[in-house]
Parts: structure tokens; C-alpha cells; sequence
């Protein structure tokens, strides 16, 4: 963990998402947990919203931190291992039979996938970590 102070006298931590170990969505939240929620007795699920609520705060590494740079190793591999197919494949679980999501959204987004306009599983979760201030995420 490498630290630094910033403005307004708070801290900011350094931590590191190995993209090596990312070969689908689960070990992307594996990475996740092994990065951010080491200190927690449970562990993140396979979730955007999951994901966002733990960068609010409150949770593994962010109830210690407030700030936090984050450092995205191999970055680029997980662009393609995080990009069309897996996100494709996302939402056709989503529209299974049964299943209890939306289907009109997940169609709309399979859709939008389909024809070139919508975001892959990775560029979703980089607009996950922007929209969080108090989260540097610097891709390598």
C-alpha cells in the first residue's frame, strides 16, 4: 500500500487490480475482493450495483480510506476479456426464462451492444470508478 496526501489533508491509498488473474466477470469480482475487501468477512458478489455501493464507502478497504488510487494492472486485457463477448453473454443470462431481471432493459442493452452503441462489461465499470470522486483509478 503506497499513500500520499492530497489537499485537503486526507489520505490516499494505493492499491492494485491485477488484470492477469480477470478472465471473465466472477474473477473480475474475485480481484475486486482480493484488492479492496481482504479485511471483511464477506465478499462482493457478481454485481455493477454491488460494485458501486462499495466505492460510496463503508465497506472492506473504504472503511479505512477515504480516498483511493487504484491501479488497474493490464488494464488493456481486461478491455478485451471484460469487452463484447463477455458482456454479451451478460445479458443473455439476464434474459433467460424465468429469471427474475428486466427484460425490456437487458434487450435494450443487448440491443445497443449488438449494434456497436452500447458499453461492454468493462467500460461500464470504468464508468462505475468515475463516478465516484474520491476514486482515482489509473489504468496500466
Amino acid at each position: 500500500m503506497d499513500e500520499h496526501c492530497i489537499g485537503d489533508n486526507a489520505t490516499i491509498s494505493s492499491f492494485a487490480i491485477e488484470g492477469k488473474n480477470i478472465d471473465n466477470i466472477f474473477s473480475f469480482y474475485q480481484e475486486i475482493n482480493r484488492a479492496l475487501m481482504f479485511n471483511e468477512a464477506w465478499q462482493l458478489g457478481e454485481s455493477l450495483d454491488g460494485l458501486n455501493d462499495l466505492l460510496y464507502g463503508g465497506f472492506g478497504i473504504l472503511k479505512v480510506h477515504r480516498h483511493l488510487r487504484l491501479i488497474w494492472i493490464d488494464a488493456a486485457l481486461c478491455r478485451q476479456t471484460l469487452g463484447y463477448e463477455t458482456t454479451k453473454a451478460y445479458y443473455l443470462q439476464k434474459l433467460i426464462p424465468g429469471s427474475p431481471f428486466n427484460r425490456t432493459y437487458h434487450q435494450q442493452k443487448l440491443a445497443e451492444l449488438e449494434a456497436g452503441i452500447g458499453q461492454t462489461y468493462f467500460e461500464i465499470v470504468l464508468g462505475i470508478f468515475a463516478d465516484h470522486p474520491n476514486i482515482e483509478l489509473i489504468c496500466k
